[in-house]
């Protein structure tokens, strides 16, 4: 039995390091593809309330492209599209810098990018 609590200690120690080692990756490069605006909440009450925008983009790296949000509503600085960025990831978020300015957004999904000249996307 006290094999069994080591065993399950080792693996939970493991499966734990595991973000720490996400938190500190090396700088990835990248090309803002597009930007949105969607619903992140809304503002008042029942009767008058107002659906708040948040920009979320799509930001194209070597083998996945990432979908960011601002963290905010009301930091409403649009980053230009085709932009070509340097970024980090840290935990579930991404930290970029654009002429001097720095950004950080929540990373909202990630997709493998497509591979293949075709674009038939399969059979």
């Amino acid at each position: 039995m006290n094999d069994i609590k080591k065993c399950f200690f080792t693996v939970a120690i493991i499966v734990a390091s595991v973000p720490l080692a996400r938190a500190a990756s090396a700088p990835q490069s990248g090309t803002i593809v597009s930007e949105q605006s969607v619903n992140c909440g809304s503002k008042g009450g029942h009767k008058k309330s107002l659906d708040l925008l948040c920009q979320e983009y799509v930001v194209h790296a070597a083998s996945t492209d990432y979908h960011v949000r601002q963290q905010k509503p009301g930091n409403q600085t649009l980053v230009p599209v085709n932009s070509q960025v340097q970024f980090y990831l840290d935990k579930d978020k991404m930290k970029f810098k654009i002429d001097g300015k720095s950004y950080e957004y929540v990373v909202v999904s990630e997709a493998a990018v497509a591979t293949g000249s075709n674009g038939s996307g399969g059979l």
